[in-house]
């Protein structure tokens, strides 16, 4: 018989961990998911990759902070990360939360990268996310009520110690969730097969906010918590796509797979778990399809003939409205090659070696190209005032 979902102590209730999966759906999602990242990685050059990574993390902190219902533009998510914030209060927490998601990502991205042997799935792991995300946070951001009306403030890195609900789901009883987490961490991704892992990334997700951990910033961090799951994993293609853009897109969806798989199961066809198994699969096949989704759209942003057209035609509006040499050829063939010199951008452009070198030089004052310093070669910036050109739809529309 089921346990009352107000009472839940037994790390048994939050079974099944994997869905059924006996037509072999969610498998060959799985399998599509492997083949689109493996694609995506290996398309750029490693400098030009290393740039868009940081694009896509500072997109991943605008959706995930979106999910969450704080709104913050891209270009006061680029300012905020340069120390340049808003003197009006809401706008400059709003930045500041901004801020703390990309530099936490960057911190997850650098530990799993540093050969440290540690567990994605421990309760350590996670409140050392919450922990880092937390103290970067406004003091207006670690306060929450409670349904009482109660304000407390969150303790970063800390589990709860209050019994919380969360709509209609109560999640399991906070003197019960070092059991939980325990439970939850049979879920280690190392000890699964190549396609487990990108269905247990889906099932792992949905567990982790059905056992809610901490008072306030869940969202946040079982996203942050997802993205490592796929460096982990080897299918977040070297960083050059989001789940979060997708999860975002279609909220609504998000939130109601996320609750139809809090509940009980319905009868004895529904698995033999506590909680439901359709419940289960329906979210994670509604995730993998996003995850799918999300990889194939950064793909065809991605695809050499598309870049080529979009640079091309940002040269000839730039040329057009500044009455200056079309420079998409030069934002081309640094983008295929990572950079170049200045003489040989001096070549591509058909200017004498001292005019290129003014001109470079003033490209790189208006942050369209950067350079390590004078006379090095020269790469791409990717700022965010340009970003409607060289990768539409990135952000909503209007953005």
């Amino acid at each position: 018989m089921s346990e009352p979902a107000a009472f839940y102590i037994k790390p048994s209730s939050m079974e099944p961990l994997f869905p059924e999966d006996r037509e072999h759906r969610l498998a060959g999602l799985a399998g599509e998911v492997l083949k689109a990242s493996s694609r995506l990685f290996g398309s750029l050059h490693p400098v030009t990759r290393k740039s868009l990574t940081e694009v896509v993390r500072q997109m991943n902190s605008y959706y995930s902070n979106l999910i969450e219902g704080h709104r913050t533009h891209p270009v006061e998510i680029e300012k905020a990360l340069q120390g340049d914030y808003s003197r009006d209060p809401a706008k400059r927490a709003l930045q500041l939360e901004s801020r703390a998601h990309v530099e936490v990502q960057r911190l997850v991205e650098e530990r799993i990268g540093g050969g440290e042997t540690f567990s994605l799935c421990s309760g350590e792991f996670l409140q050392w996310v919450h922990r880092e995300f937390y103290r970067r946070l406004p003091p207006e951001f670690r306060q929450v009520a409670t349904t009482s009306g109660k304000v407390s403030v969150v303790e970063p890195g800390v589990f709860r110690t209050a019994q919380v609900q969360v709509g209609s789901h109560f999640p399991p009883a906070a003197g019960a969730l070092e059991n939980f987490m325990s439970r939850f961490a049979l879920y280690e991704p190392m000890r699964l097969d190549p396609v487990q892992r990108i269905v247990g990334a889906a099932a792992a997700h949905h567990r982790l906010a059905w056992i809610h951990p901490f008072l306030d910033g869940n969202g946040r961090v079982i996203r942050l918590f997802t993205h490592a799951w796929m460096i982990a994993s080897g299918i977040d293609g070297a960083g050059l796509w989001t789940v979060s853009r997708g999860l975002a897109r279609s909220r609504s969806v998000y939130m109601d797979r996320l609750a139809a798989a809090d509940a009980q199961r319905w009868n004895d066809y529904d698995g033999r778990g506590n909680l439901t198994d359709r419940g289960l699969f329906a979210f994670c096949q509604f995730f993998l399809e996003t995850m799918l989704d999300q990889i194939l759209f950064m793909a065809s942003l991605l695809n050499l003939e598309a870049i080529e057209t979009r640079f091309l035609r940002y040269g000839e509006i730039h040329s057009v409205t500044r009455g200056e040499k079309n420079i998409g050829p030069l934002l081309r063939d640094i983008f295929m090659r990572g950079t170049v010199s200045r003489g040989e951008a001096g070549r591509i452009l058909g200017m004498p070696e001292r005019t290129a070198r003014r001109y470079v030089s003033d490209l790189i004052e208006r942050r369209i190209l950067v350079s390590d310093g004078p006379g090095q070669p020269v790469r791409l910036v990717f700022s965010s005032d340009k970003l409607g050109y060289y990768f539409p739809d990135l952000y909503p529309e209007g953005i």
